[in-house]
């Protein structure tokens, strides 16, 4: 444990994940003395990167792709790169494979570029053009609108064109807009990454977000782990005059030393257990209702060689949608979130040494996947996942070296905040996007004078682009 060399503080954040280092960082570059907090020995929260199957193979626990960092108005806009942060961009952002099943053959990828992921897609090319083409071309004004809380537009034309697509369903959009299986598949595999079905409202909104960042910014790696863009964070932390303390788990609000304000990275639940007993009756009625949704299955693999894809597009992309048509990735969906476990899941696979050998030792790979399951799910997914990726890669078997999985209520234990399995924080549906943890004027506050939440169970949600920390951090500043 790092020892502390102050007895009080302006401000003290509680948790040390992207929201968590993102507040503190914009609390110490307004000058205020700032201690962060971390209950386990390493920083990171969802960014930690550690060796799960073998030694030299570094498998990242949590997150991996960070395309929402690229696209984050302020996490993209820190130094990092002089403490030590590469990005490693792969050539193709995503791939969506198809077999006989979906009587299609290869696969959709989606490029850095619209034109050219257009020309993949046959009759429905015009169609993605015209969807995604604006938007990636005003992205620079678009991401800061979309990762925020509700709040007037600083472009509201751009807003309201952006929303009439978004507040549809994700199936919906995808059958009125393309005409082909391809296209309405590679849509419908980045709208699932919302974990709620494709027929509800708003799941358009996730399909075009990341689409819009992987055309805009990619879908990147941190080279090494993503360990090392929590470390850059940590480093930048320090050199701005923030104290960061790991190995501390905090359990109670009178275990933190005097501070003008408290910022907690942490889930609903949580808090309720570090602050409950100081809250009014009505407010931990409305956070116990808080809504955490599906969890997640997730698997890392040490490998003697690539996965050998059918598709070549496939050998050179850094993300694949494992799911085939609309129809099966719509039903994978449906059943999680009616509490059973998908008999063919949708599954997101990433392959990272193809495009950063240093995670593995010398000709061999690492590969990290995950499927949804329903909330606090013991299900063991393992045989579900491996044969969705030999569907479409026959012979992945015969390179497993090894593999760490993950059930949904052991991800929970590894780390609170995700409640059930739950990665973003909580379910973001329509009634809980803008009104996360509840509804409030401003949701970054609580009814006790200086304690704040700062983690992805406030607006914007999931993802690593740090923008609920810096939300919070501002609100914070802003009584201070």
């Amino acid at each position: 444990m790092a020892g502390r060399t102050r007895t009080n503080y302006d401000a003290v954040v509680v948790g040390s994940g992207p929201n968590g280092l993102s507040a503190a960082i914009r609390l110490a570059e307004a000058g205020c003395h700032v201690l962060l907090i971390e209950g386990r020995e390493t920083i990171g929260g969802g960014l930690r990167t550690a060796e799960l199957t073998l030694p030299g193979f570094a498998h990242d626990v949590c997150a991996t792709v960070l395309g929402t960092y690229l696209a984050s108005p302020y996490l993209s806009k820190l130094p990092l790169a002089q403490y030590g942060l590469e990005i490693v961009q792969p050539e193709i952002p995503l791939a969506h494979p198809f077999d006989e099943t979906d009587k299609l053959s290869g696969a959709a990828a989606l490029y850095r570029s619209v034109e050219r992921t257009a020309e993949g897609l046959g009759a429905d090319g015009d169609a993605w053009q015209r969807l995604m083409g604006p938007f990636v071309e005003e992205a620079t004004d678009l991401m800061p609108g979309i990762l925020a809380p509700l709040q007037l537009p600083r472009h509201p034309l751009l807003m309201g064109r952006f929303a009439r697509a978004a507040l549809r369903s994700g199936r919906g959009l995808a059958q009125a807009r393309f005409a082909e299986e391809s296209a309405r598949a590679l849509f419908a595999g980045l709208a699932a990454h919302s974990l709620l079905p494709l027929e509800k409202a708003a799941t358009a909104a996730f399909g075009l977000v990341l689409g819009i960042a992987a055309h805009a910014v990619g879908w990147p790696f941190a080279r090494g782990g993503s360990q090392a863009l929590a470390n850059a964070l940590a480093a930048h932390l320090r050199a701005l005059g923030g104290e960061i303390v790991t190995g501390m788990p905090v359990e109670r609000l009178d275990q933190l030393p005097a501070a003008r304000a408290v910022l907690l990275d942490v889930s609903p639940r949580t808090m309720l257990r570090i602050a409950g007993d100081r809250f009014p009756a009505g407010y931990r009625r409305r956070l116990e209702q808080f809504h955490y949704g599906p969890g997640v299955f997730k698997i890392d693999w040490a490998l003697s060689e690539p996965i050998p894809w059918r598709s070549s597009v496939c050998r050179r992309a850094g993300t694949l949608h494992l799911g085939g048509s609309l129809a099966e990735i719509s039903a994978s969906e449906r059943a999680m979130w009616q509490g059973a476990v998908p008999e063919s899941p949708f599954v997101l696979l990433v392959q990272q040494t193809l495009f950063d050998p240093t995670r593995a030792p010398a000709g061999q790979h690492t590969a990290w996947a995950y499927c949804h399951v329903p909330h606090a799910s013991t299900a063991d997914m393992t045989e579900a996942i491996e044969a969705q990726v030999e569907r479409y890669a026959p012979g992945f078997r015969d390179c497993i070296r090894a593999r760490h999985t993950f059930s949904a209520i052991e991800l929970e234990r590894y780390n609170p905040n995700y409640v059930g399995g739950a990665i973003t924080g909580g379910a973001q549906d329509v009634t809980q996007l803008f009104t996360r943890p509840v509804a409030r004027l401003n949701p970054y506050t609580t009814p006790l004078d200086g304690l704040y939440l700062c983690s992805a169970s406030t607006p914007p949600g999931g993802g690593v682009h740090g923008m609920c920390g810096y939300f919070a951090a501002e609100t914070a500043l802003s009584r201070i």
